[in-house]
């Protein structure tokens, strides 16, 4: 495959303007749309394959999320790519101002394998819908999703419009060789400092989706119950491998013993007395990550959990007691069903804690204090996050959602995605009938006078 020629093709299209008719973006979007309702047991099949989710987590955290994105995307597009008006200023009389949508052009996007469907297909959906061609290049690390993707490019897109690059470090690296006009990049940290140095020597503006420790506070005032169960949901889904997990929980002194409880009766309820035997526990990807995940609950305080399964690459959920935040676990993002508790006695304490760390991809809070609230909010920066649950934020298509500072830059989803992937530019359409001198050489002071009249 000749990955310079691919995008070069791509190239070609997009300069006959094709992709900027809005039949077309339709056509493919409707595509890729019947393909996935047509062949969800091949998507479920993937991903039981390559992470061991179930059927309803399949569809629930991926499936479903790229469907209601297509929906979306189908439904609005239309409106979203006519030309927007604007006030314009009284100096401009007589014009009307208006925003145009265009297509960027040539678009990469590169994602993960954690959700190895949906954080492929979300964002292309997106660059689609703006009117881009498309190269995607899904992770090699979940190899039966990156197949089913391929395929489904392949029988509702043409290769110069969408198309699939597969394989591992080496086509990654050409495809960053080549130049793009937008580069949309989920992974790690390390990883989007390279794309990002990669995509600037010609000025491609990018989309980072990266991740980081975000962390979770349960102050005094809360229900202990709905809390505990909501954090576990954001925790152990798909075995900790979520960018917007919760990577730790900082409690309320008072709360920590019967949290530690009440965690212990969520996680009997979710996968059963022996997790490991439960058939919906989510793989760890791949032999490196579960060593890298065992290696840091080594010499930790281990309070629910704790056992594997080698051969299975499967870790039970497990949860820490942590006197502070210095033990190694609170130096990286865990990515994997361990869950750090760290007891704090102010709120201030809590605070402190998550500001000495770089800004997280997100925040989440249980409290029924209003105070506590404000304060959190006004005192901690992050990309997005919720008060009394946590992840459900990413699956709205009204809310952007994106990080900020080492969490990432940029947003997608919905208006978002469309907005992510256009560069939108602002025009002024002036008459002829009239033309106000006051703005020509030579200058006076009667010209100023007026000049400043228009402009108040």
């Amino acid at each position: 495959m000749n990955i310079q020629q691919i995008v070069q093709n791509q190239r070609n299209f997009f300069n006959t303007h094709a992709t900027k008719d809005l039949d077309t973006r339709e056509k493919a979007l409707r595509n890729i749309l019947k393909w996935i309702q047509t062949n969800e047991n091949l998507i479920c099949e993937a991903l039981k394959k390559d992470l061991n989710k179930s059927d309803t987590e399949a569809y629930m955290c991926e499936i479903g999320m790229t469907l209601s994105e297509l929906r979306d995307q189908l439904k609005h597009f239309r409106k979203w790519s006519k030309p927007h008006k604007v006030k314009t200023p009284l100096a401009q009389f007589y014009g009307t101002s208006f925003e145009l949508a265009e297509p960027y052009g040539v678009v990469l996007v590169m994602s993960p394998w954690n959700y190895p469907f949906m954080l492929t297909m979300a964002p292309a959906v997106g660059a689609i819908a703006a009117g881009n061609t498309v190269v995607i290049k899904p992770s090699a690390y979940a190899p039966n999703t990156s197949h089913v993707i391929k395929k489904m490019i392949d029988e509702t897109c043409q290769e110069e419009h969408v198309c699939v690059v597969e394989g591992g470090r080496a086509e990654n690296t050409a495809l960053l060789e080549q130049r793009f006009d937008y580069i949309f990049f989920t992974g790690s940290v390390d990883v989007g400092k390279l794309v990002m140095e990669k995509a600037s020597r010609y000025l491609t503006p990018v989309t980072l989706e990266l991740g980081g420790k975000s962390p979770c506070i349960i102050d005094e005032h809360v229900d202990l119950k709905v809390a505990t169960k909501r954090i576990a949901f954001g925790k152990y889904l798909n075995a900790g491998q979520t960018c917007v997990a919760v990577d730790y929980v900082l409690c309320h002194e008072s709360h920590v013993e019967n949290f530690i409880k009440e965690l212990k009766n969520v996680v009997n309820e979710f996968f059963g007395n022996d997790p490991l035997a439960c058939e919906h526990l989510v793989k760890i990807i791949n032999p490196k990550h579960f060593e890298r995940l065992n290696n840091l609950i080594e010499n930790e305080n281990i309070v629910l959990g704790g056992k594997n399964d080698e051969i299975r690459n499967r870790i039970e959920p497990t949860a820490l007691l942590l006197k502070d935040d210095l033990s190694p676990i609170m130096q990286e993002e865990i990515f994997g069903p361990i869950l750090p508790i760290i007891p704090y006695k102010t709120l201030d304490d809590a605070i402190q804690i998550i500001h000495k760390k770089e800004k997280p991809l997100a925040f989440y809070l249980f409290t029924n204090d209003s105070n506590t609230e404000k304060k959190c909010l006004k005192e901690i920066s992050f990309g997005g996050g919720c008060i009394n649950d946590t992840i459900i934020h990413l699956a709205s298509n009204e809310l952007g959602f994106g990080g900020v500072g080492y969490s990432g830059m940029g947003s997608y989803h919905g208006k978002k995605s469309f907005n992510t992937f256009s560069h939108i530019r602002s025009i002024v359409k002036k008459a002829t009938w009239i033309d106000l001198p006051m703005r020509y050489y030579p200058f006076n002071e009667m010209k100023k006078k007026m000049i400043k009249m228009f402009m108040k």
